[in-house]
């Protein structure tokens, strides 16, 4: 077996066992009803402390999933392995009531290699947008009679999610120049439901309605990534990083079922189907990092993603009072999301444990690609805190155990909508292995 196909082996190992945990859903928010669901951030271990800030991130000690690129970097002798988790308290308000939700959510699973000189490859499973709420709303009435109480009591839920795995390469052609590609598939079952239920009428056997809107995803991911390092002099470097992600239709359909319940049975309905109902936007980032004398390192990205150009199956009324399930533009706003972080190491090189510690810091803020009701759907801002403590032993000093803490605030832009508020704890383990090392025996 050649050295590429152990490196192959070992990676495929190593994601394929974990391949389930993908299905672990971590949202309760009522905004994932919209589009895809909930984002995902792409983040990893090294910069959920910084808000996520990457694209012009690039160590060799490290993954960076967000900008291919910076897998050219990845150090000669070293195995990556790379895993995330997080744990959150949400707290949802409308209009002075308040609830919370506990989630978990496995965040990544990454796995990071050098194949040859300058060209290093990562593989890895990670979430694209997560599905989770159920919100319940109760009406009361008369009848038309004037003496009985009705009441309507409709429940909208959903659930699923999009997830991906990759394969990348990323390849320094010159010095300076770095080239990446993640090349990934996606996958994931979308399902909503809406459910309403009239009592107290006189007639007791008023029937249900159940509306459900369902599809399987199965498309084709791609990612471009850039990176350019310039040396300002011995201590001090800036990095531009620039990455793609390639837009385009997803052939796959999507179904609605409108049915009519009595007794737990279907009595009538019908159901519609939409082909070719969905299109993945085109994504576009630009990041900037500065580098200190390998201790501090303070980095911006922006990143923009045209979702108003995307199409999404509705159902519309014609004009004969039918349905039809059709795929429409115009669902969506084009979102845009600003990040800053910086990490900082007291001596890179120290041989005090406490030296190698990492202390990281970030701030983002991002407009949302959903419109509610035809208006735009709400701002997210977050603020970030992390550490990495170094696991340091007679055989390895750079593998991590990283902990980082967010605050995010959702804010609606429309009056009355829900205002959710976040505390986010993530643990994300970084081994960084010299496995491929060849000790000399005398």
């Amino acid at each position: 077996m050649t050295t590429l196909h152990k490196y192959l082996a070992a990676a495929a190992l190593a994601v394929m066992p974990l391949g389930a945990l993908a299905q672990t859903n971590g949202s309760n928010s009522p905004y994932s009803r919209y589009g895809f669901g909930l984002l995902g951030d792409g983040g990893n271990a090294f910069n959920k402390g910084m808000a996520g800030t990457a694209y012009g991130m690039r160590n060799g000690t490290e993954l960076n999933t967000k900008n291919p690129a910076s897998y050219a970097a990845i150090d000669s002798l070293s195995f990556l392995f790379d895993v995330g988790v997080s744990l959150q308290n949400g707290n949802f308000s409308q209009n002075g009531t308040k609830t919370n939700a506990k989630n978990t959510s496995v965040d990544y699973i990454t796995t990071g290699f050098r194949m040859a000189p300058r060209l290093g490859m990562s593989i890895g499973l990670v979430p694209f947008s997560t599905i989770g709420y159920e919100i319940t709303s109760t009406k009361s009435s008369l009848s038309q009679d004037g003496y009985s109480q009705i009441e309507q009591t409709n429940t909208f839920s959903g659930d699923g999610g999009l997830h991906e795995v990759y394969a990348g390469i990323g390849w320094a052609p010159i010095k300076p120049l770095s080239l990446g590609v993640n090349l990934g598939y996606l996958w994931g079952d979308i399902e909503h439901k809406s459910v309403m239920n009239v009592s107290g009428t006189t007639n007791s056997s008023t029937p249900s309605t159940r509306q459900t809107y369902s599809a399987d995803i199965r498309t084709y991911k791609v990612d471009f990534g850039l990176q350019y390092e310039q040396r300002i002099n011995s201590k001090n470097k800036l990095t531009l990083g620039v990455t793609y992600g390639l837009g385009h239709d997803v052939n796959r359909s999507a179904a609605f079922y409108n049915q009519r319940i009595q007794s737990g049975t279907v009595i009538s309905g019908d159901t519609l189907n939409c082909r070719n109902a969905f299109q993945l936007p085109h994504t576009f980032g630009v990041g900037l990092t500065w580098a200190h004398n390998n201790s501090l390192r303070v980095g911006a990205d922006y990143t923009f993603q045209k979702w108003s150009n995307v199409k999404f199956p509705d159902v519309v009324t014609l004009a004969d009072n039918s349905l039809k399930y059709v795929t429409q533009k115009g669902f969506f706003a084009d979102m845009h999301k600003v990040s800053l972080g910086a990490e900082y190491i007291p001596n890179p090189e120290g041989m005090r444990w406490r030296q190698r510690v990492r202390y990281r810091a970030g701030l983002s803020y991002a407009t949302s690609y959903a419109k509610i009701n035809g208006n735009d759907g709400p701002h997210d801002f977050l603020a970030a805190l992390g550490v990495a403590l170094p696991i340091m032993n007679a055989y390895n000093s750079r593998s991590l155990i990283n902990f980082s803490v967010q605050y995010e605030h959702v804010k609606p832009k429309t009056a009355g909508m829900i205002t959710e508020n976040y505390i986010r704890f993530s643990i994300g383990l970084t081994f960084n292995e010299r496995w491929f090392m060849k000790w000399k025996v005398d």
